[in-house]
């Protein structure tokens, strides 16, 4: 029987921040002492959830509109937009992006974040949507703030955004962090520079991108996600069905 699935790409360890990072000071007590370990992807690991459109709504991804009570939000309205795909240029398809965010003032809206900024009443800083068959997603919200943070005396995050992305396997999935292009505080953040290759750091910012954004209405950002590939699994050495 001919079987097209396989394992995932390997990670690519020079590119990825270590667990141990010292200047990121948390990282010291969470990350582990001894290597990890190398092992084969199981079938539970390169098959995942499969999404269905009314699993999300239309507003899940209207950042400004999905919590607001008596108004807008506050803030710079965005426009973030992108692609997912694995590291062979295919898009991903019906896939789950989830995105999480401070308001403009850098402020979550979460009982551990005691930030002097201000909570928004009308902004809840959560969205998400599916990708379509071309995987193209986009989101619409408020550009975050800025944020003090306690890692050494004067460290600040630069602007940000959370998202978390499933692919098609559990293997594939992503959680990382979007900056914005022309960021001072960005090659000042301990958390980025933990990441060995600049190019890497390139990929987590996303680009202003002036042929999406809405006149008179908001700005929008570019940013393409790319998840592990797959190695095809050949059928007798052979590339027919792959």
């Amino acid at each position: 029987m001919r079987r097209h699935d396989g394992e995932f790409f390997q990670r690519d360890r020079q590119r990825h921040p270590p667990a141990h990072a010292p200047r990121y000071k948390s990282s010291v007590a969470r990350s582990p002492r001894l290597a990890a370990l190398a092992i084969e992807n199981t079938r539970s690991e390169i098959t995942g959830p499969i999404f269905r459109p009314d699993d999300v709504q239309e507003i899940d991804r209207d950042l400004i509109l999905n919590y607001a009570k008596d108004g807008e939000p506050v803030g710079e309205r965005i426009i973030v937009h992108g692609r997912v795909l694995d590291e062979e240029a295919r898009p991903v398809p019906n896939t789950l992006v989830e995105i999480w965010q401070a308001n403009a003032g850098g402020r979550y809206r979460h009982r551990n974040d005691s930030y002097l900024a201000p909570i928004d009443p009308n902004f809840g800083g959560c969205g998400r949507t599916l990708t379509d068959a071309e995987g193209y997603y986009f989101f619409r919200t408020v550009k975050p703030g800025a944020y003090p943070w306690r890692n050494w005396e004067n460290n600040w995050r630069p602007a940000h955004i959370h998202f978390s992305v499933f692919g098609t396997g559990w293997a594939q999935r992503l959680i990382t962090q979007m900056y914005f292009e022309g960021d001072p505080l960005i090659p000042k953040c301990p958390i980025v520079q933990t990441i060995p290759d600049p190019a890497a750091i390139e990929q987590l910012v996303a680009a202003l991108d002036m042929n999406a954004s809405v006149p008179f209405d908001c700005l929008a950002y570019r940013f393409d996600i790319v998840l592990r590939g797959r190695r095809s699994t050949l059928f007798e050495n052979r590339l027919e069905g792959n």
